[in-house]
């Protein structure tokens, strides 16, 4: 019998599993990244500070226009199909409670379904306030740092 064609799968599925694991913990870099747009159909960036995003509503990393100018740390991944986002960034003393965020309860929205290393996992369950611009957006805040994200759904306060 031959063991060769069974050697050869075994070996393709452990290359496989292996890079199954590895990617994700792989930092951002060309393949990476190609990967991430072409297969997941996600992009993310990362700025210094949210004045260095781009300010065209319509760039795919604009940011909505509630989070503080002199906000720092800030990264943003996308879903390149939609409208689906996570944001992630930390106050600087302009505080997020402006008019267009609300403590009211927020209603609830879908999850959207973007990975990131840096998004916490249980950060759903700490929604204090619902900000909005074009998107209705659910924000977290766990002492400086914010947590954003929104799955597209238009906000009552939508501009034109």
């Amino acid at each position: 019998m031959n063991r060769r064609p069974l050697v050869i799968a075994a070996a393709t599925a452990g290359v496989l599993a292996t890079a199954a694991f590895a990617l994700p913990n792989v930092p951002p870099n060309p393949v990476t990244d190609t990967i991430d747009h072409k297969v997941f159909k996600e992009k993310g960036k990362r700025f210094a500070t949210a004045a260095d995003a781009p300010t065209r509503t319509e760039a795919a990393f604009a940011l909505p226009s509630w989070i503080p100018k002199d906000a720092t740390d800030v990264r943003i991944r996308v879903r390149t199909t939609g409208h689906d986002r996570l944001i992630r960034f930390d106050l600087g003393k302009t505080p997020l409670d402006g008019p267009q965020c609300t403590a009211a309860a927020p209603r609830r929205q879908g999850a959207p379904d973007l990975h990131a290393k840096w998004w916490p996992r249980a950060v759903r369950a700490e929604v204090r306030a619902e900000c909005g611009d074009f998107h209705q957006y659910q924000v977290a805040v766990r002492g400086k740092r914010v947590y954003a994200w929104t799955d597209g759904t238009p906000s009552p306060r939508a501009k034109g």
